[in-house]
């Protein structure tokens, strides 16, 4: 596994932070009803794409997701100003606005969503994995989903085909306790994801994912695995988000008290503590990677803010190819 260094514990707090103020911003701006729709915020399961992306190749691995991707693809390179414009649904947003919060995607970046069907993106990820392996590209697709998308029949259909064909894919349980607002223990007859796999013979196990070296450590053993040749890994990730499933949820399922526990062991902060006791950064440093966030945030508000919004011509541009197709109601 790559060296975690100073300069990597550094990143991960700048970068971790910027992800969570960014969200905040977004729901700051969500309440203001600037961002319509739906919104599902990453608070709290920052560790899990930190520790991933210090482990991936970021010049041919891909990673596709649920709709709570916001962050992801900036992890991945995608300029975080058109993120925030894309959720704006302006023109100048990932998918020229076309997209909304649960479907940024850039193929450039090798960021293939943002899915809003439950499970939906499980057997797309092993596609993306069987493509790798055909054409030999020595790819690894990360393939992540939720614990409630953890009891779709696709999964199972999709563990079985992936180990069958020895596919370069990590199956990727972020399991914050509760998908849409219904305990772990209340939707089958274990709380252990994980064990999901042993039915495959896939090599599988629990991860602390608040710990971003913990999910490095489990993901680099995952992804050195599947570029061998010798198939996938089912990882369950343990993690909490601390808002709701969406900016509707009035989280009736658990008490501020259990938030509160859960904070306290917060990725953010376990990073500062160790910025601070191997003195790798001071309070007077650390500061100042706040306030460079502050402004970051701040850019990628003010660009959406000015951005135009796509014209309406576009969302039949995107969907008819043939420019000269009968019944469009703008051609009428």
């Amino acid at each position: 596994m790559k060296e975690i260094t100073k300069e990597t514990y550094l990143n991960w707090y700048e970068e971790m932070l910027f992800w969570r103020k960014f969200e905040d911003k977004l729901a700051q701006v969500y309440i203001q009803q600037k961002v319509r729709g739906f919104l599902h915020l990453y608070n709290g399961q920052e560790a899990i794409l930190a520790g991933s992306l210090h482990a991936m190749d970021l010049s041919k691995d891909k990673m596709i997701t649920a709709y709570r991707n916001h962050v992801q693809p900036i992890g991945m390179g995608v300029d975080p100003k058109r993120v925030m414009a894309e959720l704006y649904g302006k023109a100048t947003g990932t998918s020229q606005g076309l997209g909304g919060s649960m479907h940024i995607f850039s193929k450039e970046k090798g960021f293939y969503g943002g899915h809003g069907i439950v499970g939906g993106q499980i057997p797309l990820g092993a596609g993306m994995a069987f493509g790798d392996k055909y054409h030999k590209r020595e790819a690894v697709t990360l393939c992540f989903f939720g614990d409630g998308a953890a009891r779709q029949g696709s999964l199972h259909e999709t563990f079985n085909m992936a180990m069958n064909w020895k596919l370069p894919v990590v199956f990727c349980v972020e399991n914050n306790g509760y998908a849409m607002g219904t305990s772990v223990a209340r939707t089958a007859n274990h709380e252990d994801i994980w064990k999901l796999g042993l039915g495959y013979e896939m090599p599988c196990g629990p991860v602390d994912a608040m710990n971003p070296v913990a999910v490095a450590e489990a993901m680099d053993e995952a992804i050195d695995r599947a570029r061998r040749g010798d198939g996938p890994t089912f990882l369950e990730l343990k993690t909490y988000r601390y808002r709701g499933h969406s900016m509707s949820d009035a989280q009736h399922y658990r008490t501020k008290d259990e938030v509160a526990e859960y904070q306290k062991i917060d990725p953010i902060k376990q990073v500062k503590d160790i910025l601070l006791e191997k003195e790798y950064a001071t309070e007077d440093e650390i500061k100042v990677m706040d306030k460079r966030v502050k402004e970051r945030v701040a850019e990628c508000e003010k660009f959406a803010e000015e951005s135009p919004y796509p014209d309406k011509n576009v969302m039949y541009d995107i969907v008819y190819d043939q420019e000269d197709y009968p019944f469009l109601p703008h051609k009428l």
